[in-house]
């Protein structure tokens, strides 16, 4: 589980492909401490670290997340927004984000508002009921607050801050994200459906 607040960035030093497997090796962040095992959010995605020596950790990933995420476009050297695994003492500074990424849209425009920038993004049909005015949703594992939700896209208010501490800074118009929408609502729906 996570909370959705990046804590830092890092490249892909390593990229390999294995039976129908992808395997990340990520520049491990100076201060972090890992282990076998361990969660890590990777873009947004729960990925558990296989190995970790001092200076790089890696991660493997099965063919069901390379179709519902971005992981499978990531080349060398393209960076990742990090996060580790909350523990019983983490503030939660952004909203629970479980890193099981539902599909990816693209980002359809960007615009300017005063010190903010308008982030739309497009995503499938069948996602946008999740999708709710000043709702909680997870943009490559970054916690955002929905703004002017449609039927096919939904907006986002973006600080500077968020945009220079995070890969989606670097992203342009027509690019995939993962999208990842508030588990409380699919828990909800499935409740009605009996």
């Amino acid at each position: 589980m996570f909370s959705g607040i990046v804590e830092t960035t890092s490249p892909v030093v390593r990229v390999e492909n294995r039976r129908e497997q992808r395997i990340l090796t990520i520049q491990k962040p100076r201060s972090w401490r890992l282990g076998k095992g361990e969660s890590v959010s990777v873009e947004g995605v729960c990925s558990t670290v296989q190995h970790a020596s001092r200076d790089a950790f890696r991660v493997t990933y099965m063919p069901e997340t390379l179709r519902k995420s971005t992981l499978g476009e990531l080349a060398l050297h393209d960076k990742v927004n990090l996060e580790r695994s909350l523990t019983l003492k983490s503030l939660i500074g952004g909203h629970l984000v479980q890193g099981h990424v539902d599909t990816t849209g693209r980002i359809r425009g960007i615009e300017s508002e005063g010190e903010a920038k308008i982030y739309t993004f497009e995503l499938p049909r069948q996602f946008a009921r999740y999708v709710v005015p000043k709702g909680s949703i997870a943009i490559d594992g970054i916690s955002l607050t929905v703004v002017n939700p449609r039927r096919t896209t939904f907006q986002v208010s973006l600080l500077d801050y968020t945009l220079s501490h995070t890969t989606l800074g670097e992203k342009r118009v027509g690019q995939r994200v993962n999208i990842e929408v508030d588990m409380l609502a699919k828990y909800i729906e499935r409740l009605l459906e009996k």
